[in-house]
């Protein structure tokens, strides 16, 4: 009888109530979710070919000599092990059943249309397979051609913004991840205003979470410091979701202990756990 290799969808199903794993997409150390999926028996060639990359990036990430940071690969992770987006401060993924994610999301305001869900569908995945930096004047034109006329018809609903400030951080993202760290931060600039006028609260968090990561990124650790502030204080004036602000938190966090300003940094990181206890009792109760 054959020995069938272990899934690792599955044993992160069997996760989602531990606390390290949940501690560890919340920071999204993904070096962490690899060495628990390796001690549970996934081989490295499966951990590696399942998202894309080399061994030899996988032990880097393993071994804690690097983290990712590509907003694509958080995703292909994501999917290649069924993690459900909101653990990551990631959209809702294509597989998750809607009402999976129904306690974690408004429900007085509704999602973009399904025009604007299946655009973001299909730039994500197009994403995964060419990289942003080619798909990025694509987003540009999508958003200028198909989105913008819609923000000043009269007809329209919160959710056109919603998803031209979702579309908005998205081209940020992949401005990003293609090297022009300027044109993002204004892409992220301008999602901002956009999530708000949406009433769409934690997207808005979310936003000021990209351009915390940005700023932190261009070596501006106060900067970071007060978007993840930023972001903070939107959450708070929406519904509860304490993976969004553990995330928040554990960015605050990051950059406080770049700028060397490490009690508050322990404060921030404990802050975090709190809110990492609250998911954990979340995914239990679910």
């Amino acid at each position: 009888m054959s020995h069938q290799p272990p899934d690792p969808r599955v044993i992160i199903s069997g996760l989602l109530g531990d606390e390290r794993l949940l501690r560890a997409l919340a920071e999204r150390d993904m070096g962490t979710v690899f060495r628990m999926l390796n001690s549970r028996g996934v081989r490295t060639r499966r951990l590696a070919a399942a998202v894309d990359i080399t061994r030899g990036r996988l032990y880097d990430y393993m071994n804690g000599k690097s983290r990712v940071e590509k907003l694509t690969l958080f995703e292909q992770i994501a999917d290649a092990f069924h993690i459900p987006g909101h653990l990551l401060g990631l959209a809702r993924r294509s597989w998750e059943p809607a009402a999976a994610v129904a306690e974690h999301r408004r429900t007085d305001h509704p999602p973009p249309d399904g025009d604007d869900l299946a655009a973001m569908d299909h730039f994500r995945n197009a994403d995964r397979q060419t990289g942003g930096g080619r798909l990025y004047g694509a987003v540009v034109r999508h958003l200028s051609d198909r989105v913008a006329p819609r923000l000043v018809d009269t007809a329209s609903g919160p959710h056109v913004f919603a998803a031209a400030a979702a579309l908005t951080e998205m081209a940020g993202w992949m401005a990003h991840d293609s090297g022009q760290d300027d044109l993002a931060g204004l892409h992220f600039a301008r999602a901002l205003p956009l999530a708000r006028t949406s009433g769409d609260l934690p997207l808005a968090a979310h936003v000021a979470a990209s351009s915390s990561h940005l700023a932190l990124q261009t070596g501006d650790p106060a900067a970071a410091v007060e978007w993840a502030r930023t972001g903070l204080d939107l959450a708070a004036r929406g519904p509860r979701i304490p993976a969004l602000t553990a995330r928040l938190h554990t960015m605050q966090a990051r950059a406080l202990a770049a700028a060397e300003q490490h009690a508050p940094a322990v404060r921030a990181l404990d802050a975090a756990q709190r809110d990492l206890e609250a998911v954990r009792m979340l995914s239990t109760r679910g």
